[in-house]
This record gives structure tokens, C-alpha cells and sequence, in this order.
């Protein structure tokens, strides 16, 4: 067997978190609204030591002339957002222009910064652009959509060899190369990267990521040596009845995340006021769900118009479970092409289960859709999401479901723009009248997967349009569009509308030339 090494990268990185690195002066810069994004100052580059720099705030922090602001402007460098210099051209089409916006959107390992929050890899990498100014699990499966129709097959190769040595040295793969996302993952997409990979380069190259999926996937199953009752869960891994087991979002550590602390200070507050939820308990079900990717939507409220409600570690998601049904499959396949067929049988058997599983405790037949489990009431979550078609994306949707499926998804989803990945408007961005580029993408396939062709065409066209109009009004390319009324920009969340943008770019390209 052969197999991916990770080589050794020449930097002193310190793999400390800021909040924990700076304490009290990341706690009183982020409580002060210096920056409108609190993801600046997470991101921000020190100027010298930052045992030094926490040395002289201490001194001077109790003058009466000190400026707090001043002296952060004086000790960091605060990056710019990607494309902030990019000019676009107007005059071009929508795929010549992401075209031109690959490189700008390329990171290359010589050029990043030692020091502050970001963790060095070895290989050069595309990044989602606006404030996100690192490589991010889950979108880039989307993005490299696009850059292997761009012919960027070399790029793909890059990103992945970098997830893989993330695996090699951390055991999972964080949400993105910052250390105040080492605590948590994303969706697993690794597997749909090596399998997209492998329709390049062969089957033959599926060994050589044996060890990095495997790793992944006991990440994933980790149960700390548990025997789990049903109903109960560890870390990522929930034990449902006859012996299943089914995973959900999560997140190791149970504190205001880095990259939001202020926000994340504020909701803690309102939910004990309101729910008398414990501090902890918030910062868990926020967390998780920044790790589901959905960071935020009502999918994760009890009460589905109040952020506050947030139980995200209660739900056990449909598209995760579709995910590791293909993580397990994947190995399957890859131990056979190893030449072991014991453990690929093995796997082979995992899929299968899970696979019934999802039929047994995702299927709505009363709605007529794939809902996602509220482990708590033990049954349906409340909220309906777009999440419902990834057993379609996954052929996992026995075909009279199918039909349903496509009927509900017209009468709910599709709107003149494409999909709400929502019925919900609750002011979060993961909601209507919101949707975003790698569920189009999800559903688009998984309608064709069942020969719905004439539906999967409209919902690109509307799609496709939307985005073209976009870039021909402003000449950007933005993370996330409203579908519901295409002559309004998309909103709510956290920070402002982001351009760029990987997994727009490459769902557009993918999907303009129809693929599959």
C-alpha cells in the first residue's frame, strides 16, 4: 500500500488560540467594538512578540490617556478582505470573470504571514474571499467543482494534499486553518474531494488516502470508550436503538468562539433570561452548529423565529448522516481497491445500515420528505430544510419517494432565483429568503440522479440567471443571494454580504455546462 506523507513545514506555529493566547486584552478589544467584525481582530498579525505586546498593555492600560484602539493599531496588522483591490470587468461574461478571479482567490504557502491566528500548509489553496481569508473545509469541495472545469486539476490536488495533512496532524480536519477552529470540523466532505479526484486520476489513487479517510472517519465515530444507551450521545456519535449509530454537529469546547465573542457573550445572556439556559450549554449549541456550516439558521431553534432557543446538539442532521454514508462507502471501495476485502466488507455493511437508518428515522411520510431528528422528543425536528435533499444527492431515496420529493421541493423551495434553503424568515442568513450556491448544487444533481431534468434545468437557469444579473449589476460574485426577490440583496447573519466567492464560482461554472 502506498499512501499520502505529509511533508514538514519549516515555521514555529504556535497552535494557541487568540483568546487564549491574548486573555484579558482579546476579552477587553472584542467587548469594545473597535471592529464592527470581531473576526478582525482573530484574524489580526502581531507586530513583535505577543508576550511583549501583553506585557505593555498590562502596563498601560490603566493610564488615563491609553487608547485601547490606538494601541491595537499600533501591535497588529489587520488583513484586508480578499478582492478588496480586485476590479472587475463588467463588459466580460460571468465564467471569463471567475476565470480571472482564481488567482486572486489562490493562497500560496511562501506567502503567509508567521504569526497570529493561521495555521501554514504546505500547498497552495483557494480561499471562499471577502473576511474568510482561509482555506474552509466544506466549501471547497464546491469550489473545486468549478476548478476542474476550469482545467485546474494541479489546484485540486493541492487543496486536497493540505486536508490531508490537516488529518495527519490534527486527526480531523478543522472547520478552516485557524487555531481558534481547531476545537471543531465541518460537513465531512474529504471523501467526495478523493472521489472527485479519483474521476481524474483513476480509482488507483483511492489507497492513497486510505489512512486520512480512515482517520476522519473515527474522528466522526469517536465514542471516548463508551457503551452508549440508545438515545444517548458522545461527542459526534449518537446511539439510536438495535445497535445504530448516527451522527451529529458538534464542538469540543463549550466558550464564546473567537471569531464572535462578543455576539456569542450577548446571546448566552438572552438565553438565560429567557430560557434559564446555562452559559455553557449556549456557547455548545452555537459552536455545533458553526460546525454543521448552517452557522445560522431557525434549523437549530426550538423556538424557530428566536435565536436564543438554539439546541443544536438535540438534532441529528440528515445531510451529515448522508455524508458519512458516503465516508463509508468511500472506504469500502478503497479497502477493495487495496486488495483488503475483510475490511471493505466491513464498510460495505456500515453503509448499509446507516442507509436503512436514514429511512427509518429521517423519513417524514407524513410530510412526505426527509426531515431531520430531534434526539430529545425523539422524533421530527420542526424545521423543513433544504438539508431533506441530500438523500437524493446520494441516491438514497428509493424512487416512489423521489417522486414526492420533486413535488415538494417545487411547492416549498423554488422561487424565481432558485432555492430557499428555508421556509423560515427568521432575520438568520441560513434561512428564506436566502440561498446559497452548494445546495443548489445538492439538490440540482440529486433531481438529476432520479431523471427529473426538466425541473433540475429550471431551478439552474433560475439559478444561473440570478447570479449573472447579479455580476452584471455590481461585478461581484457574493456568498450567499435572495432567490425570493432577485431585485434585493441577500441579508441577515452576522457580518456583511461577502464576495469573491469560491463555492459560488464553482457551482456556476459546474452547473453552466451541466454536469452531473
Amino acid at each position: 500500500m502506498y499512501g499520502f506523507v505529509s511533508p514538514t513545514i519549516k515555521y514555529c506555529q504556535s497552535y494557541t488560540s487568540p483568546e487564549e493566547l491574548y486573555g484579558s486584552l482579546y476579552k477587553d478589544v472584542q467587548n469594545s467594538h473597535i471592529f464592527t467584525d470581531s473576526k478582525s481582530f482573530a484574524d489580526a498579525i502581531p507586530l513583535e512578540d505577543p508576550v511583549l505586546i501583553i506585557e505593555k498593555y498590562h502596563q498601560q492600560k490603566h493610564d488615563e490617556c491609553f487608547d485601547l484602539a490606538g494601541f491595537v493599531r499600533s501591535h497588529f496588522r489587520i488583513p484586508e478582505q480578499i478582492t478588496s483591490d480586485f476590479q472587475a470587468d463588467q463588459n466580460m461574461s460571468t465564467s471569463e470573470h471567475i476565470e480571472r478571479l482564481w488567482p486572486v482567490l489562490t493562497r500560496e504557502p511562501e506567502n503567509q504571514e508567521n504569526g497570529g491566528s493561521l495555521i501554514p500548509l504546505p500547498f497552495s489553496y483557494v480561499v471562499p474571499g471577502g473576511r474568510f481569508r482561509e482555506i474552509y473545509y466544506w466549501d471547497s469541495y464546491f469550489t473545486m467543482l468549478g476548478l476542474k472545469e476550469s482545467g485546474q486539476n494541479d489546484l485540486i490536488k493541492n487543496m486536497i494534499n493540505n486536508f490531508a495533512y490537516l488529518i495527519d496532524n490534527f486527526g480531523y480536519i478543522p472547520t478552516a486553518n485557524r487555531t481558534y477552529y481547531l476545537s471543531r470540523s465541518q460537513p465531512p466532505f474529504f471523501s467526495l474531494m478523493v472521489k472527485l479526484y479519483s474521476e481524474m486520476e483513476g480509482i488507483g489513487i483511492l489507497p492513497k488516502y486510505l489512512h486520512q479517510l480512515q482517520k476522519e472517519y473515527d474522528y466522526w465515530m469517536d465514542t471516548g470508550n463508551n457503551t452508549l444507551e440508545p438515545f444517548t450521545a458522545h461527542r459526534r456519535i449518537v446511539s439510536m436503538p438495535d445497535g445504530v449509530f448516527l451522527n451529529r454537529y458538534w464542538d469540543d469546547k463549550a466558550s464564546p468562539r473567537p471569531e464572535s465573542y462578543r455576539e456569542d457573550i450577548e446571546l448566552s445572556h438572552e438565553a438565560a433570561e429567557k430560557y434559564q439556559s446555562s452559559p455553557d450549554s449556549v456557547f455548545r449549541h452555537i459552536r455545533a452548529a458553526a460546525e454543521s456550516g448552517w452557522d445560522f439558521s431557525s434549523r437549530w431553534f426550538e423556538d424557530e423565529t428566536d435565536f436564543a432557543s438554539i439546541h443544536t446538539t438535540d438534532i441529528i442532521p440528515i445531510d451529515l448522516n448522508c455524508l458519512m454514508y458516503h465516508l463509508e462507502k468511500t472506504l469500502a471501495e478503497a479497502y477493495l481497491v487495496d486488495e483488503n476485502p475483510e475490511m471493505s466488507m466491513l464498510y460495505e455493511e456500515k453503509a448499509n445500515r446507516r442507509a436503512e437508518a436514514i429511512q427509518t428515522y429521517f423519513w417524514d411520510d407524513s410530510r412526505k420528505f426527509y426531515m431531520d431528528f430531534d434526539l430529545k422528543s425523539r422524533n421530527y425536528a420542526k424545521a423543513i430544510t433544504l438539508a431533506g435533499t441530500f438523500p437524493l444527492f446520494f441516491k438514497l431515496a428509493p424512487k416512489p419517494h423521489s417522486h414526492y420529493m420533486r413535488a415538494y421541493i417545487r411547492l416549498n423551495f423554488m422561487r424565481s432565483g432558485g432555492l430557499l434553503t428555508t421556509t423560515q424568515r427568521s432575520g438568520q442568513q441560513w434561512d428564506a429568503p436566502n440561498g446559497w450556491a452548494p445546495l443548489q448544487w445538492i439538490t440540482y444533481k440529486g433531481l438529476r440522479n432520479y431523471n427529473f431534468h426538466r425541473t433540475a434545468n429550471e431551478l439552474s437557469e433560475e439559478w444561473l440567471g440570478l447570479v449573472d444579473k447579479e455580476f452584471k449589476h455590481s461585478g461581484k460574485m457574493l456568498e450567499k443571494y435572495n432567490v425570493s426577490d432577485t431585485n434585493l440583496i441577500a441579508g441577515g447573519g452576522e457580518y456583511e454580504i461577502q464576495e469573491g466567492f469560491g463555492w459560488t464560482n464553482g457551482v456556476y461554472l459546474r452547473m453552466k455546462n451541466r454536469k452531473r
